[in-house]
């Protein structure tokens, strides 16, 4: 019985390195970027626009404040793809000053509709990810 489980845990420890080795060799193939561009979206007024955010700073979109944290895309050669870490608070109107976090969390330009803020008023897209 101990010989089972001696075989079962070595199993799992070359699985477990496996799958690490797996996920440090494909987030390598990430380029890291200095600046994310967003799409925002007000509903009530149609208005949209586009703003380049630095990574580690943010913007303000009516009451919305949004910080990027990290943002990379794929070489040319891989799939194309962009992703974000995006942090999106809800500052409230006049003296309902309340910073509420409404989104935290990785924002894909392939699949907006997979991570993205749900919110009455605001959409936000991230459209790419630039070195700049």
């Amino acid at each position: 019985m101990k010989i089972i489980s001696t075989f079962l845990s070595l199993i799992f420890f070359l699985v477990t390195s496996l799958f690490i080795e797996i996920r440090q060799a494909d987030a390598s193939n990430w380029i890291v970027s200095q600046t994310a561009e967003l799409q925002l979206l007000d509903k009530i007024t149609a208005r949209i626009s586009t703003k380049k955010v630095q990574v580690g700073g943010g913007t303000e979109f009516g009451t919305l404040e949004l910080r990027v944290y990290h943002c990379a895309y794929r070489p040319p050669e891989e799939p194309p793809e962009n992703a974000a870490f995006i942090v999106i608070y809800d500052n409230g109107y006049g003296d309902r000053k309340l910073q509420k976090a409404l989104f935290s969390g990785w924002m894909f330009a392939s699949s907006p509709a997979i991570s993205g803020l749900e919110h009455p008023v605001y959409d936000v897209t991230l459209l790419s990810c630039h070195n700049e």
